[in-house]
């Protein structure tokens, strides 16, 4: 089982130990052929049965460390060492079928059986030892354990599917919301260019309001003044009659000079002209 796959000290060390744990499973169940005592068997089984779990731990190890330097390598050396991992896993698998074989040859109905679930399609060796009484059980109760394996995938299969059908329903009910939500947005943006468009026409309208209403005020103010000043004249020619310096205010007549011109005055205007 030499091999010339590149690998790391660490990597080749573990490799070696494998080898030599194969090469131990090998002679082992040569030797089972030539042992006649049944409890030899038995114990010489169980020596294999050690190292056959031993070497199952090496190799969780050796993909342990393959995965970790797989970064750092390149994609045939990964290619090559998988190819070697999926090797052992294959050479283990055919122990363990070998172990099977003879336990059944020895009766041992009572002895468990460690089934290695590592095919040649898998990746990397299962996690948690799959231990199952099978040289105990006969062919209709493996072919019942199966169906009703079967079964429990089946099961499995169809709550995995009604899962995935309320996921769409709520996928739909939410781009069912979402779409209602973005429709209500671009009308509240509407109502909103619509208020500010209001508030920019109403200002406009104040501004207007406020000019007239100044305007007003400037011309009450003007008007003020003149009603004011006009007064101030009457007044003055009143109190000063003989002031020459103030102009008659058009329209008014000129205050009578004594009580005389005072008499004539009203003559002239109940007699008339």
């Amino acid at each position: 089982m030499a091999t010339d796959v590149p690998m790391t000290p660490e990597l080749e060390q573990i490799d070696g130990e494998i080898h030599d744990i194969f090469r131990a499973l090998q002679n082992g169940f040569q030797k089972m052929d030539k042992i006649k005592d049944s409890n030899r068997q038995a114990k010489q089984l169980e020596d294999l049965t050690v190292k056959m779990k031993e070497c199952k731990r090496l190799i969780k190890e050796f993909d342990r460390i393959l995965k970790d330097e797989e970064s750092n390598n390149p994609p045939e050396i990964n290619k090559q060492l998988n190819d070697r991992k999926q090797f052992m896993i294959k050479e283990l698998n055919s122990y363990v079928t070998l172990r099977k074989t003879y336990q059944s040859s020895l009766g041992n109905n009572n002895k468990r059986v460690e089934l290695f679930d590592m095919g040649a399609g898998s990746s990397e060796p299962a996690v948690e030892d799959n231990i199952q009484m099978a040289s105990a059980m006969t062919n209709q109760q493996l072919i019942d354990a199966g169906r009703n394996q079967m079964d429990q995938t089946d099961q499995a299969i169809e709550r995995s599917k009604m899962v995935v059908a309320q996921t769409v329903e709520t996928g739909a009910q939410t781009a069912a919301t979402l779409t209602a939500q973005t429709e209500q947005m671009k009308r509240i943006g509407n109502e909103l260019d619509t208020v500010h468009f209001s508030l920019k026409k109403a200002s406009k309208l104040v501004k207007e309001i406020g000019r007239q209403v100044a305007t007003d005020k400037c011309i009450m103010a003007f008007l003020f003044l003149i009603v004011v000043g006009v007064i101030a004249i009457i007044v003055v020619k009143i109190v000063h009659p003989n002031n020459k310096n103030i102009r008659d205010i058009p329209g008014l007549a000129p205050p009578a000079q004594n009580y005389q011109n005072r008499r004539l005055l009203w003559a002239e205007a109940f007699i008339g002209p």
